[in-house]
């Protein structure tokens, strides 16, 4: 029976991707820094700088309760198994229940708002914008704003990053008096400027940073632009291929290669090594899909893996030379977290606290960490072996539910999406994704969406735009 058509989805999804897209660009820190992150104080920053992470929660409220009348007032189905929609309930419900033994109240109730955004946008996803061809809509806002987020990134390295860095060695020489006495104040405050040796001298961590030119765009740090790129890259590529059905030539070549430049420049530059080791899985996995006789296929993957880790051996050889700080700072992270679990095996210390138990065990010259860069370890070790069961069950189970689906389907939008979604949760492994709000509401929205999709309504519509004929 074909479904029934649901008036109200195509505006609703439009504005929920208005809303991803806002997410993208101002909401991308973690949630937990929430304090630290100023409300801006005048019209220019409102437009430039990042808005504390709590703001989304007021913005996702109304469309929330808004997706939930659209579900429920029209008796739309539940499209997967039942554990789909039961397994993330019972996480959010033992991540409350784990709040009540928390060591930080502050720091929980701000991840729990969080994680009740991620819950939401997972049902909102599958129950409301995964029918007739609400994606269209969702995709405006969402990728328009991904396409600012690499502009940004991409103007990071070429022009932001390197005259910030001559500012502020001139600012030096010239004892700060070519900096006018606001600019100053706020940098200072943003400790870009610290006092050494008695005088105010360039923060050498913010010297550090401009002179690896390592990118983020709108995001907290290069790792989390990366995981936005491996989530969202994918699906634009798609459509960028695709366009040649609603455009005329010259235009499409010109949507693909822009997609290409911006994309492949942006994640580049953010020097991300376990992101590049995620792409060349993705393209590897890519491989497998085409209709291509067996032995050209190994060709083909024996290339990749050849020439991929060879780019990567010289573009990262003199980090593996250094020592490979950041892989050894991580284990210490991962450790902890475990050591963190067997003494919390319950509750554990609540959501969002890991950096209280870490300051107490880390060793004293150990960089301090706020998150384990694990989203799965930190389930375990802020919310106690069932909570952190619950986070992994609900995320396997769901992707091994809709690869299954995309890896059979003829629609590449949708094989796209998985292939996206798949590497941000992957990424996960070894980042905090789950605690940035522009990130972790737009994969959890993309895997909903997914989930609608083995009803195969949203094939049939698919297979329609892809067929029909360009005009």
């Amino acid at each position: 029976m074909p479904e029934k058509k649901t008036a109200g989805i195509g505006p609703y999804a439009l504005a929920f991707g208005l809303f991803l897209g806002l997410a993208i660009l101002k909401f991308g820190n973690p949630v937990i820094l929430d304090q630290k992150i100023l409300p801006p104080g005048s019209p220019a920053e409102f437009w430039a700088d990042a808005w504390p992470p709590h703001w989304a929660n007021w913005v996702l409220l109304p469309l929330a309760l808004a997706g939930a009348g659209l579900a429920f007032g029209r008796r739309l189905p539940w499209p997967g198994a039942r554990w789909l929609w039961l397994l993330p309930l019972l996480w959010f419900g033992w991540q409350l229940l784990s709040a009540t033994q928390t060591v930080d109240g502050i720091l929980t109730a701000t991840t729990l708002c969080h994680f009740a955004g991620c819950v939401a946008c997972y049902f909102i996803g599958a129950l409301v914008l995964a029918r007739e061809r609400a994606w269209q809509w969702l995709l405006i806002g969402l990728l328009a704003a991904f396409a600012l987020c690499l502009i940004r990134g991409i103007n990071q390295r070429l022009f932001e990053f390197p005259q910030s860095h001559q500012m502020l060695l001139e600012g030096q020489r010239a004892g700060w008096t070519n900096v006018p006495p606001e600019l100053f104040a706020e940098m200072k405050r943003d400790q870009i400027v610290i006092v050494t040796n008695g005088a105010y001298a360039p923060n050498p961590v913010i010297l550090g940073k401009f002179a690896k030119g390592r990118v983020m765009g709108t995001l907290v740090y290069p790792n989390a632009l990366a995981g936005l790129i491996l989530l969202l890259l994918p699906i634009s590529l798609v459509l960028a291929f695709n366009s040649n059905k609603r455009l005329r030539p010259p235009l499409p070549a010109a949507v693909t290669a822009l997609t290409i430049l911006l994309g492949g420049m942006a994640f580049f530059w953010t020097g991300s090594k376990l992101g590049w080791l995620l792409a060349m899985a993705m393209g590897v996995f890519c491989l497998f899909r085409l209709p291509w006789s067996t032995r050209f296929k190994w060709m083909a993957l024996t290339a990749v893996v050849v020439i991929g880790l060879g780019i990567f051996v010289l573009r990262f050889h003199s980090y593996f030379a250094a020592g490979a700080t950041s892989v050894g700072a991580r284990f210490d992270y991962w450790h902890a977290a475990a050591k963190t679990t067997l003494s919390h095996p319950g509750l554990g210390t609540g959501p969002g606290t890991f950096q209280r138990p870490y300051a107490q065990i880390k060793a004293s010259t150990a960089e301090m960490a706020r998150l384990t860069h694990n989203d799965y370890l930190e389930q375990f070790s802020d919310s106690g072996i069932v909570g952190g069961i619950f986070y992994a069950a609900w995320i396997v189970l769901s992707l091994a539910t809709v690869g299954r689906h995309a890896w059979h389907s003829a629609n590449p939008i949708v094989f796209a999406l998985f292939l996206g979604v798949f590497a941000w949760f992957l990424q996960g492994l070894g980042e905090f994704g789950l605690y940035v709000p522009g990130l972790a509401w737009t994969a959890f929205t993309l895997l909903g969406i997914l989930l609608g999709t083995t009803g195969n309504q949203i094939d049939k519509h698919l297979t329609a735009y892809y067929s029909s004929p360009r005009t």
